[in-house]
C-alpha cells in the first residue's frame, strides 16, 4: 500500500516525530492512522525507558504557593540540557508536580527513597494487623506485599494518581514526556511547607 506525504505530514504534525518514524509507523499499520498514532507511543515509551538511565545534571527549580498562602512547594525538576529545562512542556510539568505535592502530600519521590527501617516497619505493622484480623499465615506475604504497594501509592510522588489526570500515575506522565521530548528527565526533591507545621 503506497503511504502518501499528506498522510505523513499529518502524523508528524500531531505527534512531533520526525518524517522517517512518521513513514514507517503508516507502512508497519497498513496506512491505518490510529494504529500509527498507537505504533508510535509504543516506540516512544520503548526509547523513553532506554533514556532513563542517561545523567540529568540540568533543570529548574519551581515553587508553588496554594491559595490562601498556607501552603508552600519548592520542586527540582533535572533534565539532561538546559534547552529542554526551559521548555515549555518541563516547565507546566514542574508546576503540575508541585501543585501534585501540595495536594496528595508524598513523603517521598519513589520507592526507592524510602529509608529500609521504615519500609520494614511499615511491613511488620501490615502482617500484624493481618494476623489480628484472623488472615492465615501462608497468605501473609501475599497481604503485605498488597498493602505495600498501597502504601507506595500513598507516600510516593511517582506512584500517585496524577490529581490533573486520575486514569494516569505521575510516572506515566512522566514517562510520556520523555518520550515526547527525547531527554531524561527527573523529579530529584521537594519540600512542602505548611503554616503551623
Amino acid at each position: 500500500m503506497g503511504i502518501n506525504a499528506q498522510d505523513v505530514k499529518k502524523l508528524r504534525d500531531q505527534t512531533g516525530v520526525g518524517m522517517m518514524d512518521c513513514k514507517k509507523a503508516l507502512e508497519e499499520s497498513n496506512g491505518n492512522y490510529e494504529k500509527a498514532v498507537e505504533f508510535l507511543r509504543k516506540a516512544g515509551l520503548a526509547k523513553a525507558s532506554k533514556k532513563a538511565g542517561r545523567a540529568a545534571e540540568n533543570g529548574l527549580v519551581i515553587s508553588y504557593i496554594h491559595p490562601g498562602n498556607q501552603v508552600g512547594v519548592l520542586i527540582e525538576v533535572n533534565t539532561e540540557t538546559d534547552f529542554v529545562a526551559k521548555t515549555q512542556e518541563v516547565q507546566a510539568f514542574a508546576r503540575d508536580m508541585a501543585m501534585q505535592v501540595a495536594a496528595s502530600i508524598p513523603l517521598y519521590v519513589k520507592p526507592d527513597d524510602i529509608p529500609q527501617e521504615i519500609l520494614e516497619k511499615e511491613k511488620e505493622i501490615f502482617a500484624e494487623v493481618a494476623r489480628k484480623e484472623g488472615k492465615p499465615e501462608n497468605i501473609l506475604p501475599k497481604i503485605v506485599e498488597g498493602k505495600v504497594n498501597k502504601y507506595f501509592e500513598e507516600v510516593c510522588l511517582l506512584e500517585q494518581v496524577f490529581i490533573k489526570d486520575t486514569s494516569k500515575k505521575v510516572h506515566e506522565v512522566l514517562t510520556e514526556l520523555i518520550a515526547k521530548l527525547g531527554e531524561n528527565i527527573l523529579v530529584n526533591r521537594f519540600a512542602r511547607f505548611k503554616v503551623g507545621e
